[in-house]
């Protein structure tokens, strides 16, 4: 089995402590400082596997819930499309419309509902935008 970075730290530390070595000397000051700082790195990438490991744990948590919502918002399963086979891609009920505004250039999706309300007021730079809408149908009557 393989040591550890602290286990070997350690082991290391023992080692400089069995050699016996005379601590008034100054290599021996050197050796005992590289000592400790390899002791302190051993602890801190120790900790910072032990820190992962909880990073991961919840990146995991946040992936199987992302999922979910996921199946949630595109689930086909729900369709309730009656004239058609395409299950929800192609059959939005509401059909949009692109207007540009022609004070600011700014394009705006409106749907039916909006256009038939007769006005918008843009959203950019707040020009009234004024819709006067014929329907072939209403064509077709006349």
């Amino acid at each position: 089995m393989a040591m550890t970075l602290t286990e070997k730290a350690a082991y290391i530390k023992g080692l400089a402590e069995g050699l016996g070595l005379d601590e008034s000397k100054p290599e021996t000051k050197i050796i005992n400082a590289l000592i400790d700082i390899i002791d302190d790195l051993a602890l801190t990438v120790s900790d910072l596997e032990d820190e992962l490991v909880l990073v991961g744990e919840q990146v995991d948590a946040v992936d199987e819930d992302l999922d979910a919502l996921e199946s949630y918002v595109y689930d086909d399963d729900d369709c309730d499309c009656d004239d058609c086979d395409c299950c929800c891609d192609d059959c939005d009920d509401d059909e949009f419309f692109e207007v540009e505004c022609p004070a600011c250039g700014e394009v705006i999706n409106v749907d039916e509902g909006i256009l038939e309300s007769g006005s918008i007021e843009c959203p950019n730079c707040g020009e009234n935008l004024e819709f006067d809408i014929e329907y072939e149908d209403d064509e077709d009557e006349e």
